[in-house]
């Protein structure tokens, strides 16, 4: 199988041409703050309880760049939603974050470590001057749990590095790496093994029989080619949409290399994303092994706009693919009408995301992911639940200072996916990427409702109360598909026909999930969190219930907290 390249010539000619040209752009350029939904929701509150949209950037594409953060950072200093001096805190502190490009006075340190070390708070070590600015932080997660009925409590280890910086300030960078071994809870490590992958990470090793060993990596670069042209190229996730869950592209699987073109002019945004994805993954005696993994190749566009200051719109389309084509390169194509000139049967998908800051404080979210469409089956002409008739579906709802309590804040969500949604009949053609979704964790075949409560009563306390419902169809055995695993082939396997498919068709789950967690920032970045989670699973295949209380106690520096809600 000849796949030995991953980006088009016409792709590097850009590359080179952006290297070449960005000297010359007078902005100022910053690398892309990872997402992290904790950190994001404290940018996004603020444009919600404004009730018109980010004058800035467009939040239904993430992550965001640094200097835009700072921007938006700088225009909140005087406005009227910095209510309260937890307000007051969470500015400071997020413009620490990025107090390169913040255009205020953000303070150094009191009293930094050693004189040379933590001159900034938010900096372990950094140098900073007109030609190149480099900052350094360590990154450490110490995870000690206790589950009940499970024989070996989970923990974690992880540490690593972190470092971010620019050259000239037209160019800037980011690398991560860390080193992990872990003991996940009982559902965590199920769907690991079920899958043969750890989610959102890449390769592993058996580490004590029951744990995980991996390294993690992150890295890219970013630049600008034209004033209203950005570009980022690196190996990294990326995430679409406004909900704690997306259908268009996720955060949930393994980094993969990808180039992006965000094109920002008036009131549209052009996002393009080209990426190298793994499809699928050697294994010996149930591990990853040495080998040339099987490669497969993903395009996306997804053009945004504004109507009036409180709608944004989007509409994407992608094409997923085993084999690089040049035709899938074109930055403004209608991807579906080259899969049919060529006569290719590559895996199209269409749909659209949207919000509307209907009201200061209140935000109406969603999105709607198409994968196969008949008229006449769509609407029942024909018959019911065609397995043609694929598609994922979300609306959501986030309340900012609930029922005028300052710093509480509401998100609801609902979504679903029809059975066979991101499966596909060729090889390496599924909406996944090493093994695990591209968007729900959950694939396909599910309904799902999400109730996120989260409080900041002091300034430093930050409390998240969350909550998880979801009702899908599971298989029996892996020859059998009901429709839910987006790593199987959807013309084998089926025990139905063209019609009579249904949501949660196969074995039936039920699953209520809720997680109570408190994090308090010792220092800046530096947090200890307690959480307990209750999970409770019933099953046609279970002779009763099965019932999970997980509690845990954790330190995190630099480190986004890890996230088993599914």
């Amino acid at each position: 199988m000849q796949k030995t390249f991953s980006l088009s010539p016409a792709i590097l000619s850009l590359l080179f041409l952006g290297l070449f040209s960005s000297p010359f752009l007078a902005r100022a350029q910053g690398s892309y703050m990872p997402y992290n939904r904790d950190y994001y929701h404290l940018i996004d509150r603020y444009e919600i309880l404004r009730g018109e949209n980010n004058p800035v950037f467009r939040s239904g594409t993430k992550p965001y760049r640094r200097d835009d953060i700072a921007e938006f950072l700088d225009s909140l200093a005087n406005d009227p939603v910095i209510r309260n001096r937890i307000d007051e805190f969470n500015l400071a502190y997020l413009s620490q974050d990025n107090w390169e490009f913040v255009g205020r006075e953000t303070p150094e340190s009191k009293k930094p470590f050693l004189k040379g070390l933590y001159k900034r708070p938010g900096d372990f070590a950094h140098y900073y001057s007109d030609e190149f600015d480099i900052h350094l932080n360590p990154v450490i997660y110490l995870n000690g749990g206790l589950e009940l009925d499970n024989d070996q409590n989970p923990n974690r280890l992880t540490r690593g590095v972190v470092l971010r910086g620019s050259i000239d300030k037209k160019v800037g960078f980011y690398t991560y790496f860390t080193s992990s071994e872990a003991y996940f809870p009982s559902w965590v490590k199920n769907y690991s093994e079920y899958n043969g992958a750890v989610p959102g990470e890449g390769f592993w090793k058996e580490y004590n029989s029951d744990g995980y060993s991996y390294f993690s990596a992150l890295g890219h670069v970013s630049f600008d080619i034209t004033k209203h042209i950005q570009v980022q190229v690196g190996h990294d996730r990326n995430f679409i949409g406004e909900g704690y869950r997306s259908f268009l592209l996720s955060d949930f699987s393994n980094p993969y290399m990808f180039v992006k073109f965000n094109t920002r002019i008036w009131k549209f945004q052009l996002t393009n994303i080209w990426t190298q994805m793994t499809a699928d993954v050697d294994y010996d005696r149930g591990r990853p092994t040495d080998g040339r993994y099987p490669q497969k190749w993903f395009s996306f566009h997804r053009l945004g706009f504004n109507i009036g200051k409180k709608i944004n719109l989007g509409f994407f389309e992608s094409v997923m693919t085993d084999k690089a084509d040049f035709n899938y390169f074109n930055p403004i194509v209608f991807y579906r009408w080259v899969e049919q000139s060529l006569g290719t049967p590559d895996k199209v998908m269409l749909g659209l995301d949207g919000k509307w800051n209907f009201y200061p404080g209140m935000q109406l979210y969603g999105q709607f992911a198409l994968d196969e469409f008949v008229f006449s089956e769509f609407f029942g002409q024909d018959g019911k639940g065609s397995k043609r008739n694929k598609y994922g579906i979300q609306a959501g709802f986030k309340y900012m200072d609930l029922f005028t309590v300052s710093n509480l804040d509401l998100q609801l969500e609902y979504n679903s996916a029809r059975p066979y949604t991101f499966q596909e009949k060729i090889d390496y053609q599924s909406y996944s990427n090493w093994r695990t979704p591209l968007t729900h964790p959950r694939g396909a075949n599910f309904r799902e409702f999400i109730g996120i409560l989260r409080y900041q009563p002091l300034t430093k306390l930050n409390l998240t109360f969350q909550s998880m419902y979801q009702f899908y169809g599971a298989d029996p055995d892996e020859e059998t598909n009901w429709g839910g695993d987006v790593l199987k082939n959807r013309l084998e396997g089926s025990p139905t026909g063209l019609f009579g498919n249904e949501i949660g068709q196969g074995i039936e789950n039920k699953v209520i999930q809720t997680n109570l967690n408190a994090s308090y920032m010792l220092r800046h970045n530096f947090f200890i969190d307690a959480s307990h989670t209750l999970r409770r699973r019933t099953s046609q295949d279970l002779e009763s219930p099965e019932a999970t209380n997980y509690f845990q106690l954790a330190f995190r520096w630099n480190f986004t907290r890890p996230d088993y809600n599914y």
